[in-house]
């Protein structure tokens, strides 16, 4: 098994930040995205070194939870006693319903069932670092205590009360991170745009009315409500935005938290920190930015009854080791039921992915982007999650991170040969040994590279992590093709 590396120099003390601007053109980022006004856009200037101090816990984060829950779950994929296609939070748009129909079904949204606690807790289980939910999507439906429009949880439903609240809480007592996605410019209640036109003459509104007194309010109340949080503001599909409207959203945000991070979709010229790939993880990962693979469990993002097509824990654990090896963040969605539950196969696969993690969990935080890259193979096409065309890597057999003095190896395919060969690298190695237990491994060094000695069985049936140690930790990684 060997790598065809390239002639490379890796830092193992840099620090990761990856991504180029994808070409996103699937359901959730819309295709016919406005982008208008040719005013430069202004956002806050930073330094290098402030920059790194902002972006350092997202950076050294890597895993992270998305919660998709809203009305939307009452519905559950179904309309009038029929299957509505397409994505669950998407029901209304897909389904062309009416508001005076959908805001019925905010009256049945009543999760006496959700427990803050309980969600968190399984986060943090499952090694996440963070947590990201829907404080309002397209639908324009508020899950929080809002003044600037009657449509949200308090006053819509007969639950009545914030669970963002809740959430913010049990953050704090777990020490996980939160922060609250926001659909700025989609709201088909509120008078804001809608991806494929308007179906109901109720929602005829001035976007410019609803930035000024939907958008810009409830960004506010989410950056004003819950203390330290929110520590990320998660925009999505920019659809009608300019530069006018998402400089007042921008300017709002930054006033409240100035600290905060954000993400590549507000539109009007924003580049954002963050590129956020979508159901899909790049071939070569982004080079130049920070980026962040936000991907389903099924194949939708709010609670659907009827998608059962569950990905297995072997599938969420290699994209956790393939995204960290190129530099990037794994977001993993949930989406509860109307009642305020996660779905009981969601939380098993969170156990089981957190089983892994606290075993090898140091191959994955604060690590660096491959020191190699011929693991990765050649970019070949793909289609992602919505079945559009993209690029992946073509070799999958293993994956690479490091660390200052470490190069971590997450072997998906355990040789049968007893022989794993790192060709080309030059660096120095002191000692290698698997990470889960420490059990030291025998190895070769010459100067055409590594050679670990092994034997027998995979100690880890879908991912097992060996971790070599070299002699001088501040020293370059070398390798040579």
């Amino acid at each position: 098994m060997k790598t065809i590396a390239r002639l490379l120099v890796f830092s193992l003390a840099a620090v990761n930040c990856f991504a180029a601007p994808p070409n996103q053109a699937n359901e959730a980022q819309t295709q016919n995205v406005a982008i208008e006004g040719a005013a430069k856009p202004s956002a806050a200037q930073e330094t290098p070194e402030q920059n790194d101090l902002r972006m350092k816990w997202w950076r050294e984060a890597k895993f992270g939870l998305f919660i998709h829950w809203g009305v939307y779950s009452v519905p559950a994929g179904f309309y009038q006693d029929k299957p509505v296609k397409g994505i669950g939070e998407w029901i209304m748009n897909k389904g062309k319903i009416p508001m005076v129909e959908y805001q019925q079904f905010a009256k049945e949204f009543n999760p006496v069932k959700f427990n803050a606690d309980d969600w968190v807790k399984a986060a943090k289980d499952a090694g996440m670092k963070y947590i990201v939910i829907t404080s309002k999507h397209h639908d324009g439906f508020a899950m929080f205590d809002s003044k600037a429009s009657p449509w949200n949880i308090m006053q819509a439903s007969p639950y009545g009360k914030d669970p963002l609240k809740d959430l913010a809480a049990a953050c704090r007592k777990y020490d996980i991170k939160l922060g609250f996605y926001y659909s700025q410019a989609q709201d088909w209640n509120n008078g804001g745009a809608a991806s494929g036109g308007k179906w109901d003459k109720a929602q005829e509104h001035d976007m410019d009315d609803y930035i000024d007194k939907v958008a810009v309010p409830q960004v506010k109340e989410i950056c004003s409500n819950y203390g330290e949080f929110p520590s990320i503001i998660w925009w999505d599909t920019p659809t009608g935005m300019n530069t006018n409207r998402a400089q007042k959203l921008y300017d709002a945000v930054h006033a409240l938290k100035p600290n905060i991070i954000l993400n590549n979709r507000l539109g009007g010229g924003f580049k954002g920190d963050t590129e956020t790939p979508e159901q899909k993880i790049p071939a070569q990962g982004y080079p130049g930015r920070n980026w962040e693979a936000c991907m389903t469990m099924n194949d939708t993002w709010g609670y659907k009854r009827d998608d059962n097509h569950w990905k297995s824990t072997r599938e969420m654990i290699f994209n956790l080791c393939d995204i960290a090896s190129k530099g990037g963040n794994y977001l993993l969605n949930v989406g509860p039921t109307s009642e305020g539950l996660i779905p009981q196969p969601s939380l098993d696969r969170l156990a089981e992915v957190g089983k892994w993690m606290k075993a090898n969990g140091d191959a994955i935080y604060g690590s660096s982007a491959t020191a190699f890259g011929g693991e990765l193979g050649e970019s070949v096409k793909a289609k992602d999650g919505y079945g559009h065309d993209t690029t992946v890597s073509s070799a999958n057999d293993w994956r690479c991170t490091t660390k200052t003095g470490k190069i971590y190896l997450m072997i998906f395919k355990w040789p049968t040969t007893g022989k794993f060969e790192l060709a080309g690298l030059q660096t120095k190695v002191t000692q290698a040994y698997l990470l889960a237990d420490h059990k030291k491994l025998k190895f070769e060094q010459t100067d055409a590279g590594v050679t670990l000695l092994l034997s027998g069985d995979a100690p880890d049936p879908i991912a097992s992590v060996v971790c070599l140690e070299i002699a001088d930790a501040s020293a370059k990684v070398s390798i040579q093709k």
